[in-house]
């Protein structure tokens, strides 16, 4: 495969070593990327977490440099656990390290507050030069997901935009949704029952003409641009 896209051409940075988390919930996933940042001369791999809500809790605590982030979690998705990190580190670097290239989800992860969005089969020194290019200030993504995001762009500005008639409890809940929150925080946030939530949740796909969750965000962050 191609290279990282890379804005910054950089060398290590002088804090050493450069502290990376990893949140993985596959137990040899997590061995072999760990082993492997590990490897990497000025890098250690100071926590693995299994989970989001272990990342949640352990991140702040051993505040890393940079975060690497798997999107399927169990119960907590990378991306709803990179939106609460961000909340709670502005600062901190979160590279998306994921096999998807769904382009739902690449934007999702974006407006969660993802700095980069890497393919796992990325090559070990192509995964080291995307660390050193967060850290400098870019956008490391796999030449892939960078092409990806500039046809969008393109197709967006040809596309006119469509207003969509979303009643205002649907408007809350799309916005919540957008932000991370599962259905029963949602539901929590707006006093409003699991089984309703789920019913919002119907409507709205049908106006936007979508089928999942990724897609009603990615919907609503298109219109908000």
């Amino acid at each position: 495969m191609k290279p990282p896209t890379s804005t910054h051409q950089s060398n290590p940075p002088a804090k050493s070593p450069v502290r990376v988390v990893l949140v993985e919930d596959k137990p040899e996933v997590r061995d072999n990327w760990s082993r492997l940042i590990n490897s990497f001369p000025g890098f250690a791999c100071v926590r693995v977490c299994p989970s989001g809500e272990d990342a949640l809790r352990a991140i702040p605590t051993v505040n890393p440099d940079v975060v690497l982030m798997d999107i399927f979690l169990p119960r907590m998705s990378g991306i709803e656990c990179t939106t609460h990190l961000k909340q709670l580190l502005p600062k901190l670097q979160v590279i998306i390290l994921t096999a998807v290239e769904d382009d739902e989800l690449v934007f999702m992860a974006l407006q969660a507050g993802a700095d980069g969005y890497l393919l796992k089969r990325t090559k070990p020194e192509d995964l080291r030069a995307a660390l050193l290019d967060v850290l400098g200030g870019g956008a490391p993504m796999t030449s892939e997901i960078a092409r990806r995001v500039v046809e969008s762009f393109r197709a967006a500005k040809k596309s006119p935009k469509q207003t969509v008639q979303l009643s205002a409890r649907e408007e809350e809940v799309l916005i919540l949704l957008s932000k991370g929150y599962a259905n029963k925080e949602i539901a929590d946030q707006l006093s409003l029952s699991v089984e309703t939530v789920g019913s919002h949740l119907k409507h709205i796909y049908e106006k936007l003409h979508v089928r999942s969750r990724t897609g009603a965000v990615a919907r609503y962050m298109t219109s908000k641009a």
